[in-house]
């Protein structure tokens, strides 16, 4: 079939944001093609807020039939978090079928080069930004996320994100060049002289392991990160948010067909309620590169036992805010409530715990106690979520009964600062609503070290009573270095104070934020500018997005020539 699409013409429509990407990671400014703005959709084929709903509702009891090989049956089952029956299904494989159609694909994307790979990711990124509003309520739908943030974090940002990699890619398989010619000096004699070509060559087969919460967020980096660098890619998303990355599996694979290349690059691994596919494909030979977000136990299964795949994992770690002083106390409890409140704290970035001088802290108010702390942060909170339909515009819905579960346990761990309450939402009178619960904890305590040491996710916080700035720091340290942190904060005016946690970070790899009062939260970060994770702790073995993010998806192969 030929192409519709020629390199030279997507080389032409998408190598400008290839290369503003380019200078956004470089200079790490702000940056985005994408508009975070609902009301900027809807011109030049995108669709507009009510063209996106109406392609969404047009998905619900569908079935969607991606034309992959080795479909053996049709899967489905997946239920709002919002309550809605969603009755979508989707092609089961047999992997002994559809892993070498994968494979016959790659020697032909691998010869392409990693500018039009490049620029193939940029269209399939293109056409989903299209589709944004549409995928917006796939995403809601599927992670309970509320509609803006679903609009928001699973479209534009998600779509960075990949961007982001695809441009991490571009850059390492650039850095050496495709040809050299060589000559070495032999004195008297004639000169050696060699021609060289270096080929970057993909490790195999990427499987991308997606989450439940943020399926487009934490799927695509890894997703468009293998497949810029010249592998096939299977997604193998959560049984319980499955659409959204099917439909990026379904864009993929029609530009794939239009640029002339083998649909079957990208294909999908959707599996009957409970069969457990995960363990077993990550174990395949075929496969040679892994993506996986999700709970600490099954990220260092993989680690343990995908031998045979660079595995790149974001896990749970025990997020962290140190309170010693603030020059705007009621800034540093706006911004510390919205953070604990934003969909329900199910963000692997939501900070847990706060630590607080038992004896108080400095602030432009006066002195506070810890328990005028706690106390305060719990009327913030209120504030915030007092307005049942503001509050279901933050908090979205509760993903699922653990998370719910474990909310109503936290209760029992201590003295509470902030009770949870249960919100109606009209809209959707199935949804399981909550607000955060605020629970009051001693340091000093190993009975309490036992609650607040462990990642509680979800709406749960733990306010931690410490002997002092100095304990606060030392527990700092010792809940990275055991337990791990995709973020840090901490609110001080002393810079000893402030170097001492920055210190802490710097020797314990964690991203740290320094007094947070407006507009920016803990648990947000910006593509091309911040690093999600670092790799360096044990709440992630990767940072999205870096070099060594890409660099090992794929290896440099050499031909020399007598010249």
């Amino acid at each position: 079939m030929a192409a519709e699409l020629t390199a030279h013409e997507l080389i032409a429509k998408h190598r400008p944001t290839l290369d503003q990407a380019l200078e956004a990671i470089r200079t790490r400014a702000y940056w985005s093609p994408h508009p975070e703005h609902p009301k900027a959709y809807g011109e030049h084929g995108s669709l507009d807020a009510a063209a996106g709903k109406a392609a969404f509702d047009a998905l619900l009891g569908s079935r969607i039939d991606l034309g992959q090989p080795g479909t053996d049956d049709w899967v489905g089952g997946e239920v709002s978090p919002y309550g809605i029956e969603l009755g979508v299904t989707y092609p089961h494989a047999d992997v002994d079928v559809l892993l070498p159609a994968m494979k016959a694909g790659q020697r032909a994307w691998r010869d392409a080069g990693a500018e039009t790979r490049a620029v193939v990711c940029l269209e399939i990124l293109k056409r989903i930004s299209d589709r944004t509003h549409e995928f917006a309520h796939a995403v809601m739908h599927t992670s309970g996320q509320a509609f803006m943030m679903a609009f928001q974090a699973g479209g534009p940002h998600a779509q960075d994100r990949g961007l982001e990699a695809v441009a991490y890619a571009y850059v390492e398989q650039v850095r050496t060049p495709e040809t050299a010619e060589w000559t070495k000096p032999q004195g008297k004699r004639d000169p050696l002289a060699l021609t060289k070509r270096f080929t970057p060559v993909p490790r195999g087969i990427g499987l991308v392991i997606g989450c439940n919460t943020f399926p487009t967020w934490n799927g695509y980096p890894g997703l468009f990160a293998s497949l810029a660098t010249g592998n096939a890619v299977l997604v193998k998303p959560h049984p319980r948010a499955v659409l959204p990355l099917a439909l990026t599996v379904q864009v993929a694979r029609q530009v794939l067909t239009e640029a002339g290349f083998d649909p079957n690059l990208v294909a999908l691994a959707a599996e009957r309620p409970g069969e457990g596919i995960a363990k077993t494909l990550a174990t395949r030979p075929e496969m040679r590169i892994i993506d996986y977000t999700g709970s600490t136990s099954f990220g260092d299964w993989l680690e343990a036992n995908a031998r045979q795949a660079q595995v790149y994992t974001e896990k749970a770690g025990v997020n962290t805010v140190v309170v010693e002083s603030t020059d705007n106390y009621k800034g540093m409890l706006s911004n510390l409530a919205f953070s604990l409140s934003l969909y329900s704290g199910q963000m692997c970035t939501t900070p847990q715990n706060l630590l607080v001088p038992r004896d108080g802290i400095r602030t432009d108010e006066g002195p506070k106690t810890f328990d005028e702390v706690a106390a305060d942060l719990a009327r913030a909170v209120d504030g915030l979520l007092g307005d049942d339909a503001r509050a279901n515009a933050l908090l979205g819905a509760i993903v699922n009964p653990d998370v719910k579960a474990r909310l109503e346990a936290a209760a029992g761990l201590g003295e509470v600062a902030l009770a949870s309450r249960e919100i109606s939402n009209p809209e959707f009178p199935g949804a399981v609503v909550r607000t955060p619960v605020i629970v009051k904890l001693d340091g000093a305590k190993p009975d309490d070290e036992a609650a607040y040491m462990s990642e509680c996710f979800g709406p749960v916080s733990f306010a931690v009573a410490v002997d002092s700035v100095t304990d606060a720091v030392e527990l700092l340290r010792r809940t990275v270095r055991d337990k791990g942190a995709m973020t840090v904060g901490a609110y001080t005016t002393d810079q000893d104070v402030a170097q001492a946690v920055e210190e802490v970070c710097l020797e314990e790899a964690a991203q740290l934020s320094l007094n947070l009062i407006g507009g920016v939260y803990v648990n947000q970060t910006a593509a091309f500018s911040d690093f999600h994770g670092s790799g360096g702790n044990p709440a992630a073995n990767a940072a999205l997005t870096d070099g060594a993010f890409v660099a090992n998806r794929f290896r440099v192969v050499e031909v020399r020539r007598e010249a």
